[in-house]
């Protein structure tokens, strides 16, 4: 308990120090970055540049590759030993669903009568959302982590809003998305956003736990060689130099390495896991040939950042995106390889997820 609890410790003063050493070594003044709340501004970044698209691109397709080359393996006997068991779907499932739907036709109407709650629409949605995915996992498995971790899957919701008012913290310095339509007061938008916010891990956690369970999922993904099962600490020390050296990089050079926004901070707390001789998420694909936990964390952030960015586009209260080098051929508001960003933001949500709920675990038993 006290190596986590150091682990979490360690990893909190890096992701907020970092940055504004990066700060100090260009020469700006740190009180540029410490407002309250953290909402950055547009900004001007690079034009597009064909050169780094087709590498980010190429890059995505290779890792689209590596999925299929190791969409194989065969079911561990722990699983086969485990009939799936099937549920129908809730009375509070459909419930959700009607307030997912109703939300949803509100978020993207103007009607006057509806003014005052209109930028507001984000917060039931994903509610609503989060209890539909839950009810599908029921429905498919018979259980579901509303039901079966309630003391946990709840704690994840203020988890979440610390989480991603970090992002926030860290996009004062790379200035890849804004807010429009939030004029209302630094108050009034602070409750707003850390009740936004705290929707995130709950959303990507029921997601990726409905697509671990699912029929086409579980037998892929296993039985592959295993991937840096004895490595030197030298390595993994290697991996957290490169994750830090990563935060200070995006406040030097926003537009260069605005990517290691999303990669910096998986790779500072895995490292620190793994250095620490804790489990982390790359843990059983490392040491055991099993991707279904990496795989299945990227898709559902995939899948809930497809729906994020869908029922932003026509919100009155949404983000948008400001992005060097790639900025073109956009699905609603986010450019086509931006989606890219969502697969390590998967591991980052499931990691800092599945650190507190090792510890909950740990305080029942």
């Amino acid at each position: 308990m006290v190596k986590k609890t150091s682990i979490l410790v360690v990893f909190t003063i890096l992701v907020v120090g970092l940055p504004l050493i990066g700060v100090y070594l260009s020469g700006r003044s740190a009180l540029l970055f410490v407002s309250f709340p953290p909402l950055a501004r547009p900004a001007g970044h690079e034009p597009f540049s064909w050169l780094v698209f087709m590498a980010y691109l190429f890059l995505e397709i290779g890792t689209l590759c590596v999925f299929g080359v190791v969409a194989r393996g065969s079911l561990p006997k722990s699983d086969l030993a485990i009939p799936p068991v099937k549920g129908g779907f809730p009375w509070w499932g459909w419930l959700a669903s009607g307030v997912l739907l109703i939300s949803w036709f509100l978020a993207w109407t103007r009607m006057p009568w509806f003014g005052f709650f209109q930028r507001h629409t984000f917060i039931p949605l994903w509610f609503s959302y989060t209890v539909v995915v839950n009810a599908m996992c029921f429905r498919q498995s018979g259980s579901c982590p509303l039901l079966n971790k309630p003391i946990f899957f709840l704690a994840l919701f203020p988890v979440s809003s610390v989480f991603w008012w970090y992002f926030e913290y860290l996009n004062q310095f790379a200035h890849s998305w804004y807010y429009t339509g939030v004029d209302y007061g630094p108050i009034p938008y602070s409750i707003h956003a850390t009740i936004s916010f705290c929707t995130v891990l709950p959303a990507i956690y029921t997601t990726r736990t409905l697509i671990s369970d699912m029929k086409w999922f579980r037998p892929r993904f296993f039985g592959l060689p295993p991937v840096w099962k004895s490595e030197s600490i030298v390595f993994v020390s290697a991996i957290l130099l490169v994750g830090c050296s990563g935060l200070i990089g995006v406040t030097l050079w926003p537009d260069k390495l605005f990517s290691m926004l999303w990669i910096a901070p998986l790779l500072i707390l895995t490292s620190l896991q793994r250095i620490t001789g804790q489990t982390s998420i790359f843990s059983a694909m490392a040491d055991g040939g099993d991707w279904r936990p990496v795989l299945s964390a990227a898709i559902a952030a995939l899948i809930c950042g497809f729906f994020w960015e869908m029922w932003n586009y026509y919100s009155l209260a949404k983000w948008m995106y400001s992005i060097p080098y790639v900025y073109r051929f956009k699905i609603f508001e986010m450019p086509i390889l931006g989606y890219m960003g969502y697969l390590p933001f998967g591991l980052e949500c499931i990691a800092i997820a599945e650190f507190f709920e090792v510890r909950y675990i740990n305080c029942k038993n």
